[in-house]
């Protein structure tokens, strides 16, 4: 029953994504509705299909978006795996877990796409990057 209400969860997420929530600037960064959705997904106890809906959640943000379609998969699967470690490690505080899930996982997407942008030639100052778009949307 989760896995019919997750596959319309997630199809939503991520058109709410690239329809609006990506145009609502904080500071220079915008908000991960898909991330924010997955990480809740993962650290949820009974939950054992989170693996797929990382590596779908990612092929969808890949293909709306302009990073290549391996650096989304890659980086949902890393957020996965890190949310079902902290759930097994912070059962008492799952707040705490979330909000670690949501912090790193920012990190880790905004890293893995300016390393993917760099190895294709996009030149971009790191302290632009990190002062500019990734400090402001964690």
């Amino acid at each position: 029953m989760r896995n019919l209400v997750a596959a319309p969860i997630i199809l939503l997420a991520v058109i709410l994504q690239s329809a609006m929530i990506s145009r609502i600037y904080l500071l220079s960064g915008f908000a991960d509705l898909p991330l924010v959705i997955l990480a809740a997904w993962a650290l949820q106890e009974d939950v054992d299909s989170a693996w797929h809906w990382a590596a779908a959640m990612g092929v969808l943000v890949g293909f709306v978006s302009g990073i290549p379609l391996y650096v989304p998969v890659i980086a949902y699967i890393l957020i996965v795996g890190m949310a079902q470690v902290l759930q097994r490690r912070v059962w008492q505080a799952p707040l705490l877990a979330m909000f670690s899930v949501t912090f790193l996982g920012t990190i880790i997407v905004n890293v893995l796409s300016y390393a993917a942008l760099s190895v294709s030639g996009v030149a971009m100052p790191i302290e632009d990057v990190l002062g500019l778009l990734i400090l402001p949307g964690v």
